[in-house]
């Protein structure tokens, strides 16, 4: 089965450091570049999930990444929770939409 056109949700957490910066400063960078990728998104206390076509999501983790050493990173730990289906769309609304008001 092949991944590239699936929708999928993908958990990032992006965990930077830096002797010089603030660390919730450099996470903001990265969910500032989550909120404008268009991408479905969801900001959690721990990580963002986000859900769209594989490559897409892929793509927009390597940003994130790279978003991170941009505002001042000097190393990254980046956690990653991918659900893919084999037959379905895998949506956040799916999951959590019977807890929001």
């Amino acid at each position: 089965m092949k991944l590239d056109n699936k929708i999928i949700n993908v958990a990032i957490q992006v965990l930077p450091m830096s002797n010089e910066h603030d660390m919730y400063d450099m996470v903001d960078s990265a969910i500032e570049l989550i909120q404008k990728s268009g991408l479905k998104y969801k900001v959690t206390p721990f990580e963002t999930v986000v859900e769209g076509v594989y490559s897409e999501v892929m793509q927009l983790v390597q940003k994130v990444q790279e978003a991170c050493y941009e505002s001042g990173a000097q190393k990254l730990l980046c956690n990653l929770k991918i659900q893919s289906h084999s037959i379905d769309e895998v949506t956040i609304e799916d999951k959590i939409g019977k807890y929001e008001a």
